[in-house]
Formats: C-alpha cells, sequence, structure tokens
C-alpha cells in the first residue's frame, strides 16, 4: 500500500512569483522521479498553465457546476489532469479548484467546496509522493486559509520579494499559522522563498527578525521570465535548475528544519522599514467634515495653538504640561516622556486627554 502524500502548501502575495515558483519545484520533484500534483487555489485559475503548456485547466468550481445541473456525480477523471513533459521522464498532476467569476461570489468559499469535492475523491490516499498547493497569500477571508485551518498542509513555504507588501503578506500568513497551532493546527513552517532578490536583504533582515529560516534566495533573472511567459520551466536553465535542486532535495531528505517562527506584531514590523513614532493619529473634527469648521476654530490645529494660550492655562496638570511641550515647545513624545517621568504612551494618552479638554474649553466659550 502506498504512504500518504506529502502536502506543502506555497504562500505569497499576488504577482510576486507563487505559480512560477510552484511550477519549477513540481517540475524539479518529477525530475528527482516523484511523482507531483500541483494544485491551483486561486480564483484566477493559472497556477498550472505553464505547468501544462499553455493549456487552461478545467476547474473544480466550473465542472462541479455542471455536473450538479445534471445530477451527475464529480469523477477524478473530470478534475485531474495529466502531463508527460520532454525530458522528464515522471509525468505530472494538475488541477485547479478555480472560483466565481469578479464581484459574482466568495472566493474562499469556492476554495472550501472544493477541498470538500477533493476530499469525497479521496485526493489525499491517491499514489502521489508530493501535492504542491499554490495558494493565495492575501488572507482577509477563511477560504484561503483551509490548509492552515484544517491542516491539510503539513508543511507551509512562504514566498516574499524585497517590497514591504509582500514582506507584510508573508508575515500574515506566519501570524495565521501561529493562531492555527493554538487551536490544534499541525502545519510547519518550513521557511521563507525571496524571489527576484535584489540584494538589498530586507527580506533576510525581516526574516531573522521573525525567526524564519530562508530556504532560497532566487535573483530577478530575464531569462527565467521569458521562459515562464513561453509556458516552459525555468529549471532548464542551469543557474535556476541547481537552486530549486537544492531546495527540493533539502525538503525530501528533512535537512530543512522547521521555522519556529513567531512572526512580528504590526508595530515590531514597521520599524524594519524606518524610524515610526509612537503618536496617535490626530482626529478628525464634526465641524471640519460638516464645513462649519470656520464657525469653531480648533485650539489644537498649528495656526490656534498660541491664539488660544489662555485656555491652556486652565488644563490641569498633567495635561497642561504635556500639552503645552509637545503643542507648543514642538518636544517629542520620547523626550517629554523622560523630562516629566512618564511613558511615552502615558503622554500620548495624557496628549489626547488634553485636547479633547481643550476643545470643549473652546467651544464652552461660544
Amino acid at each position: 500500500m502506498h504512504k500518504k502524500p506529502r502536502t506543502i502548501a506555497i504562500y505569497g502575495k499576488g504577482g510576486i512569483g507563487k505559480s512560477f515558483t510552484t511550477t519549477n519545484l513540481s517540475a524539479t520533484f518529477a525530475m528527482m522521479g516523484k511523482r507531483v500534483l500541483q494544485l491551483g487555489c486561486d480564483p484566477k485559475h493559472d497556477s498550472t498553465t505553464s505547468l501544462f503548456g499553455g493549456i487552461s485547466l478545467p476547474t473544480v468550481t466550473e465542472v462541479y457546476a455542471e455536473k450538479n445541473a445534471r445530477n451527475e456525480p464529480v469523477q477524478i477523471e473530470d478534475i485531474v489532469f495529466r502531463r508527460d513533459i520532454p525530458g522528464i521522464e515522471q509525468p505530472v498532476y494538475g488541477i485547479e479548484l478555480g472560483g466565481p467569476q469578479v464581484g459574482r461570489g466568495c472566493g474562499g468559499r469556492g476554495i472550501i467546496s472544493g477541498f470538500d469535492v477533493l476530499e469525497k475523491l479521496g485526493m489525499f490516499s491517491w499514489d502521489i509522493d508530493i501535492i504542491l498547493m499554490d495558494f493565495l497569500g492575501d488572507v482577509v477571508c477563511g477560504g484561503f486559509a483551509t490548509p492552515l485551518a484544517r491542516s491539510l498542509s503539513e508543511e507551509v513555504i512562504l514566498l516574499s520579494t524585497n517590497d514591504r507588501q509582500s514582506i507584510f503578506t508573508a508575515n500574515n500568513i506566519c501570524q495565521a499559522n501561529n493562531y492555527f497551532k493554538t487551536v490544534g493546527g499541525k502545519s510547519r513552517l518550513l521557511g521563507l522563498i525571496i524571489n527576484r532578490d535584489d540584494g538589498s536583504g530586507i527580506a533576510e533582515k525581516y526574516a531573522r527578525a521573525a525567526g524564519l529560516n530562508i530556504l532560497m534566495q532566487l535573483p530577478f533573472n530575464p531569462q527565467a521570465r521569458d521562459r515562464d511567459d513561453s509556458f516552459d520551466f525555468a529549471i532548464r536553465l542551469p543557474d535556476v535548475g541547481e537552486k530549486f535542486t537544492e531546495l527540493a532535495r533539502g525538503i525530501l531528505d528533512g535537512t530543512i528544519g522547521y521555522s519556529e517562527a513567531h512572526g512580528l506584531a504590526f508595530p515590531e514590523f514597521v520599524r524594519l522599514f524606518g524610524d515610526v513614532k509612537d503618536e496617535h493619529p490626530t482626529p478628525a473634527t464634526t465641524a471640519e467634515l460638516q464645513g462649519n469648521a470656520h464657525k469653531a476654530p480648533s485650539a489644537t490645529s498649528p495656526g490656534n495653538v498660541r491664539k488660544f494660550a489662555h485656555l491652556v492655562e486652565k488644563l490641569e496638570d498633567p495635561e497642561r504640561e504635556v500639552y503645552r511641550m509637545m503643542e507648543v515647545e514642538k518636544v517629542s513624545a520620547e523626550d517629554t516622556a523622560t523630562i516629566l517621568k512618564m511613558s511615552e504612551t502615558e503622554v500620548l494618552e495624557t496628549l489626547t486627554a488634553a485636547r479633547k479638554s481643550l476643545k470643549k474649553l473652546v467651544f464652552s466659550r461660544k
């Protein structure tokens, strides 16, 4: 009896090369003699296009709808497709879950329904060595977190480039996986792949801070892009092929340990990209948004700070002292906290309270 397939979910922000990475990893495993199934889990249903030489596969969503309308069951042959790749002895298999057309339904719900169909067909008991799931990582809907929530993927690979948004997405997935572990989830993080690496080191800096292994760094390669655009495999290029082979071997022989990644809270995350002050945003007033700003001038706006100086003196300490230092003398929150022997959080909360008190004084004299 064959053993249960190894399941790996690859997550990343849309448009940064998830399908490219998944496809070339599928082909690499096939070259190593493994029976591979690539599962596209994006409503765009384009994960397997390059894997199948430019052919767009019928999706589980559309096949199920057609079969259900005729009261017929979905069969494996309806949704699972095979490709024999020239130069690769082992065939590869592909499935596209698909989803609704734009604006006509919930993509996450389509993912959940698709997995229900596949589980009924026994996907996790098929004679397959590895199932690679290509997942959209912009997770706002629980459907896209299905492999994590239901432990359908044993392992997770995160993909990013060196831009803040793709790293932010990777961090969200890291935190989501940690959450599901607290409620019994068993998916483990293998680590981070840095695609189109520009050498800036931003993603590496994040990985160190978050506790993630770096699995592979793949520089931008115009030839690799051209291969993908022409529905071929970038691993046919020696420098790219070597990196994917090293990664695949590490996954298969277990030399890549799991990442005990904690992820980063938002304040920690944004500080990776520069100095960010701990300041509360300035609230808009009802008067200014209703067009009555000229009738009720704001005592906290820069032009009116000195105009209402006599009202500032009516504030109680420590509101008066904090307001005077930060709004009049323009002392930073950090320095104000040091001078007044308060925490920065206390200083900012006191400033907010002072602004509210001053507004009441302004309106009370009208």
